[in-house]
């Protein structure tokens, strides 16, 4: 039996759903007939652009984010799909925050979909601090199908984790190709 930490949260009947195709082998072809393709968006200034405008259409009111970054080391350093963080800095006699906004790396070779899904969550930080009742509110607001893709994602992650190969991946031309 394959443990699936991904899914730990999710009812027993799901879980032997996913099992079931992981031991069949279809998992991966699965996620491929939902999500055939990958995103062109392979710059941290191309990021931070598509970040702002969710921010603009949502959240016009809310702090501005003064950096959107991809970031290598956070799934494997913190055990973290993407982190907001507020840093505080002394300006004259004021205490100023800039919010920065980084993304797991793995997010780069995926579809649109998941990118805005973590996009989404990080923003919903700017006005929620806490994941509850109201947090997730403001993410399915924002994005109506966050919890589908929530656990589509946590389905890639598991065929990750269980060894399957990347599905997606685009080129720094933005040539986006399926990796299956």
């Amino acid at each position: 039996m394959h443990k699936l930490p991904y899914l730990s949260g999710y009812p027993d009947n799901l879980r032997s759903q996913v099992m079931q195709l992981v031991d069949a082998g279809r998992l991966g072809e699965v996620l491929l007939q939902r999500y055939p393709d990958a995103h062109g968006i392979r710059t941290d200034r191309a990021l931070y652009d598509y970040v702002q405008d969710m921010k603009i259409d949502y959240l016009r009111q809310a702090a501005p984010v003064s950096k959107v970054a991809y970031d290598s080391k956070i799934h494997v350093v913190q055990h973290a799909l993407g982190l907001h963080t507020a840093i505080s800095r002394v300006q004259g006699s004021r205490l100023k925050a800039k919010h920065e906004i980084r993304i797991a790396s793995v997010f780069r070779d995926a579809p649109l979909p998941f990118l805005r899904m973590i996009a989404v969550h990080e923003l919903a930080h700017l006005k929620e601090k806490e994941h509850d009742k109201g947090f997730y509110k403001l993410c399915c607001w924002m994005e109506p199908a966050y919890h589908q893709l929530e656990f589509d994602l946590r389905l890639y992650l598991s065929w990750l984790d269980l060894g399957g190969r990347r599905l997606w991946t685009a080129d720094d031309d933005g040539t986006k190709r399926v990796a299956f």
